[in-house]
């Protein structure tokens, strides 16, 4: 039955790229392919991140209201360009060179996600909540500080701060894509390799020992992976706060199992559409009345609301 499902995920996906592609596609088709192909393959590499991201997160935590965003790595992506646009201004910024601040970002995120998280995970669960906790404090803080560094700048370079500190599909630098590709691909093959032992990390510390699996070792692995992805999908095109939540509900909606390896290209189909399918619409359809991320918002924040009630309830 699962497969059933995910070959007509894919079937779906595939028309949703055919559309995008090819739908009110006019003048040089030599231009047109790779223009639309580029954005394309950004929107992919983003979906499948942050889908995988979520998924590996929601199971070392147990948890699947939880995601990295709440980790602070978002507000620690808009704490670093106030900062960079507070140092250097915010023309400056705009002329730094594209692949300078995307390595910039993704390294200091993947040291910052390590530096605070990676030393909890080689205790016991009960600080792994402590490790949650934590990236909730200092989400706080990196927004505290935001705020405080926004208030002292022009206001013109404050435009520049927000145009950066939301989600963009429709701008993708095409010289990013191969470093973003690399990353993504080695952190997908290293989370399809484990799948399995996900399915045992998922039963909980004591049954995964039980089973033969190092419950910290394991952890601290998915948490390479997710940081990884996290900072890669963050620094491409920027913080999305509940698509990852949204796609993972959808996914254990239409694909119900405990398996990763029926889950992982579930969510990553998923999400796949949602990007894809999404932008299409808003880009054919609607033209481009409202940006993609903030629909995606706002109904993964209905999810949320949705998710948290019925935790209440039990």
């Amino acid at each position: 039955m699962h497969s059933k499902r995910l070959c007509l995920l894919a079937l779906f996906l595939g028309g949703c790229i055919a559309g995008y592609l090819l739908l009110g596609a006019r003048g040089n088709w030599a231009f047109v392919l790779p223009f639309r192909g580029n954005k394309l393959i950004a929107l992919l590499l983003v979906a499948i991140a942050v889908s995988t991201a979520t998924v590996l997160f929601q199971t070392i935590t147990q948890n699947r209201i939880l995601t990295p965003a709440i980790m602070g790595f978002d507000a620690l992506y808009v704490l670093i360009v106030t900062i960079l646009v507070y140092l250097l201004g915010g023309q400056v910024f705009l002329q730094l060179p594209a692949v300078g601040q995307f390595v910039f970002n993704t390294t200091l995120m993947l040291v910052a996600a390590l530096a605070l998280f990676g030393s909890l995970l080689t205790r016991a669960r009960g600080d792994l909540m402590r490790m949650i906790l934590t990236g909730i404090i200092f989400a706080v803080l990196f927004r505290a500080i935001t705020d405080f560094l926004q208030r002292m700048i022009d206001p013109n370079e404050y435009a520049v701060i927000q145009i950066s500190s939301y989600a963009r599909f429709a701008r993708i630098e095409v010289e990013l894509l191969a470093i973003a590709s690399v990353l993504t691909c080695a952190a997908l093959i290293a989370t399809w390799r484990m799948r399995h032992r996900l399915d045992v990390l998922a039963l909980g510390p004591d049954a995964a020992i039980n089973l033969g699996e190092n419950p910290q070792r394991g952890m601290f692995q998915a948490l390479i992976i997710i940081a990884v992805l996290v900072s890669v999908s963050t620094a491409l095109v920027g913080p999305m706060a509940f698509m990852g939540l949204l796609v993972v509900s959808l996914a254990h909606m239409i694909t119900p199992t405990a398996s990763h390896a029926v889950l992982l290209p579930s969510a990553a189909l998923i999400s796949a559409i949602t990007l894809v399918g999404g932008q299409f619409v808003l880009e054919r359809v609607l033209g481009l009345s409202t940006p993609l991320i903030v629909v995606v918002d706002v109904v993964g924040g209905g999810v949320f609301l949705i998710l948290l009630m019925r935790g209440k309830r039990r």
